[in-house]
């Protein structure tokens, strides 16, 4: 079964069960600069999770585009990919476990037709210590929904990870695990959670793909063993609970459902095979590399360049798809250590490409687009074709550049040893990747500090999430007053950039925090100190003038009409909140869009008029960042 009939199925069941099918978020959160891309299919519903009504109703169902940059250096297993998709069906108040679980069960064996034998659960084995109790309602209904399938379901206690390598399978079908593995909140286990904050337990699905177990993770195997015979492939949150200011737990009035499922990890266990880089899509990609390469995925010296070549090409082609493009901070940065990465492994593979009709990357990149046009029309427009395949081949080249440097400075250092100092420099200053300098000094026996090398390298990692962090102290996601000021004056001065510099220049990133905006804008030349002078004039024009600003929820349709600005690559709901600022006496019953100053697609939030940004908007800084793109810092004093 493809992952393209996997998906489509899933959406269906669930829609013929009252839910609404809503589009996938892009990769690029929407106005939240505290992460770098969506790595979950919850992350953008959690506002509806925690209270906000879903104007699509309380019964929703999705696929989610999902990035996960911390799996990058883990691609290469049979398991791992820094891309994937979750499969999400959400009640909002509505069903709850006697629903949910039935259905999912339905799904896998009559949908996907897997082998119940071959499922395996886990549930909350409850917390004493803050009286929440065992949750003994999900395993009692997985028992009946086993017993329908001729499977007698034994319930078995694991307690901790540890345990369950000590204690084995014990003949069981459904385990009990503490809370560090079957609860839910963002805080994490129940006595790290604040007054006021929802969680609740989860029970998760595993498939057993029947292969021995290694000792080489515990004694004994069970279903959370990473040895690889067990697969997680889905997950049912029960948002039940809200912590009390006495420290207790009581139940929700609104209970939700949150169900996450790896649709990648379906795929492999709908065909049995744990290697999830057999599913086809991703098969396909290695089929092309296969045939250009002459070299076989089966040998073990090429196995791993195969499936990073396979991961990080669909990472960055949808990367690319909502808009991202390669640059040396933040998301671009991740975007060009993927394909900079899969460059690498391509010529390992013997793949290299003289242009860019031969490349192999772009190739790659195609055969993706063709894959997933039907369900991700935003891969398939001409707009995303040129910009995702111009920019890989414009990647491949510079990164034969940074190539040919890196080995001039290898070779002046090239003696008895690397250092640690040496392997780094080389890393951050010159681009050379690390497994490169490993494989030159292997075939020249000469040793590398890697122990020195890894620790500098986790020193650099915690100071860059330090700054990060730092970085979005008081980024939007926090509302704060100045923020919020600094939000309305970003659309003030995308609309004033178009005024002065020409209707085509459009949102490239954006980053708010309460000290300044940034703002990332195409444009193909320095701006002049004129223009920026006006461009400065006319938003405090609109500060002076006391513009009201309105949200307006809309259809998607009608807000593209109207000329309302949205960012490139995006996928947006079919109703869509606006913000326009102007004219005087618009109010939100009487919009009068046809004479608004600007319009924006946006989540806010916004000062109610322009007058309260109660400043005078000052840009300090205009700068190239990338071919084609702009950046200007702006401050209000």
């Amino acid at each position: 079964m493809t992952v393209n009939e996997i998906r489509s199925k899933y959406l269906e069941f669930f829609k013929a069960r009252g839910h609404t099918i809503i589009p996938s978020a892009p990769l690029v959160p929407q106005n939240d600069p505290t992460t770098l891309f969506t790595g979950s299919g919850m992350q953008p519903l959690i506002t509806y999770l925690l209270g906000a009504p879903h104007p699509k109703g309380t019964r929703l169902v999705d696929s989610q585009k999902s990035f996960r940059a911390e799996d990058i250096e883990e691609v290469g297993d049979n398991r791992h990919t820094t891309f994937f998709e979750m499969l999400g069906n959400w009640s909002l108040g509505d069903y709850f476990k006697t629903e949910q679980l039935p259905w999912f069960f339905e799904f896998l064996t009559e949908e996907v037709k897997l082998d119940p034998k071959n499922l395996y659960v886990t549930a909350f084995i409850g917390d004493e210590k803050n009286n929440v109790p065992r949750d003994t309602e999900s395993a009692a209904l997985w028992q009946k929904l086993f017993a329908s399938k001729g499977i007698e379901a034994k319930v078995v206690e694991i307690g901790s990870e540890a345990d369950g390598y000590r204690l084995g399978m014990q003949g069981g079908r459904i385990f009990y695990y503490e809370a560090r593995k079957n609860w839910w909140s963002r805080a994490g286990v129940p006595e790290n959670m604040p007054a006021g904050e929802p969680g609740g337990p989860d029970s998760e699905m595993f498939y057993d793909f029947g292969t021995p177990h290694n000792p080489a993770f515990g004694a004994e195997c069970h279903p959370n063993c990473d040895c690889g015979r067990f697969l997680e492939i889905g997950n049912s949150v029960f948002m039940q609970y809200i912590k009390q200011e006495d420290g207790s737990f009581a139940l929700l009035p609104k209970q939700n459902v949150d169900f996450g499922g790896g649709l990648e990890r379906i795929a492999a266990a709908a065909q049995g095979d744990p290697d999830v880089f057999a599913i086809d899509v991703l098969r396909d990609i290695i089929g092309l590399l296969i045939h250009h390469s002459g070299k076989e995925y089966t040998d073990s010296r090429y196995q791993k360049s195969f499936r990073i070549v396979a991961d990080h090409m669909r990472a960055a082609t949808f990367m690319m798809g909502d808009g991202v493009r390669p640059s040396n901070t933040e998301r671009g940065y991740v975007l060009r250590r993927l394909i900079r990465r899969a460059s690498q492994h391509a010529q390992k593979l013997g793949i290299a490409a003289e242009g860019l009709e031969d490349s192999m990357l772009v190739r790659c990149a195609v055969n993706i687009i063709e894959k997933y046009k039907e369900a991700y029309a935003e891969l398939a427009s001409e707009e995303a074709y040129q910009h995702i395949t111009s920019e890989i081949w414009k990647e491949e080249v510079q990164f034969a550049h940074t190539l040919e440097k890196g080995m001039k400075e290898f070779e002046k250092m090239a003696s008895e040893k690397i250092t640690a100092d040496q392997a780094y420099q080389l890393f951050t200053t010159y681009g050379f990747p690390f497994e490169m300098t490993l494989e030159l000094a292997r075939e020249r026996k000469i040793s590398v500090d890697e122990d020195g090398f890894k620790r500098l390298m986790d020193e650099h990692k915690k100071l860059s999430r330090a700054g990060s962090e730092q970085k979005f102290k008081g980024g939007l996601a926090d509302t704060s007053e100045k923020t919020t000021r600094l939000h309305t004056a970003h659309h003030l001065l995308l609309k004033a950039l178009q005024v002065v510099l020409g209707p085509n220049v459009k949102q490239r990133g954006s980053n708010i925090t309460q000290e300044r905006l940034r703002i990332d804008f195409s444009y193909g030349a320095k701006m002049t100190p004129e223009q920026l002078a006006r461009v400065e004039e006319i938003v405090n024009e609109k500060i002076a003038e006391a513009l009201p600003v309105v949200r307006s929820t809309i259809p998607k349709e009608e807000a593209e009409k109207l000329g309302a600005e949205h960012e490139f690559g995006a996928k947006y709901p079919d109703m869509v909140s606006v913000y326009s600022v102007g004219p005087r006496g618009a109010t939100e019953t009487n919009p009068q869009f046809a004479e608004a100053f600007s319009m924006e697609f946006c989540g806010g939030p916004h000062v109610t008029n322009t007058s309260e940004l109660k400043g005078t908007f000052k840009i300090k800084k205009e700068e190239a960042v990338a071919a084609g793109i702009r950046r200007i810092k702006a401050v209000l004093e």
